[in-house]
């Protein structure tokens, strides 16, 4: 194969368009739902939302059929976490205070695990973002900034 015929393979490769932003659009209005169903104790919403972006996510994740890569290291990873919060099921949206109810130490204490999971699982998926090049952006000593 010559030159020119690896060019138009390459070239039939190339997307027309680049849907980078609307990935990064989508992301950006799930973080800000995962941020208020948080803080609202809306925990059933927020391990959705958490779940979404995994799925915007994973795409990117390349798992191999052979040994561990760095994908499927990944995804056990991630399956690990989602196994821990299926044991804390059901996940709950809470509503504290409503008419005055008091919580139970039981379902404080069952709403205080179903914070760190999801918390923990937050902080997977913001350090996968991060990874992925989707987030923040750390200079490298390699980068060429002139």
């Amino acid at each position: 194969m010559n030159e020119d015929e690896l060019d138009a393979q390459d070239a039939q490769k190339i997307s027309k368009i680049n849907s980078a932003g609307l990935i990064n659009l989508r992301l950006h209005n799930l973080w800000v739902d995962v941020n208020n169903h948080s803080r609202k104790g809306q925990y059933a919403s927020w391990n959705s939302d958490l779940d979404r972006l995994w799925c915007e996510m994973a795409a990117d994740v390349n798992p191999t059929e052979k040994g561990l890569s760095e994908g499927d290291k990944i995804i056990k990873e991630f399956e690990t976490i989602k196994k821990r919060v299926k044991q804390i099921s059901p996940i709950i949206n809470w509503r504290g205070g409503e008419k005055f109810k008091q919580l139970t130490m039981e379902d404080k204490k069952k709403q205080e695990i179903q914070y760190e999971t999801l918390m923990e699982k937050e902080i997977f998926i913001r350090r996968l973002q991060n990874k992925q090049g989707k987030g923040t952006a750390y200079i490298e000593e390699d980068d060429d900034w002139e």
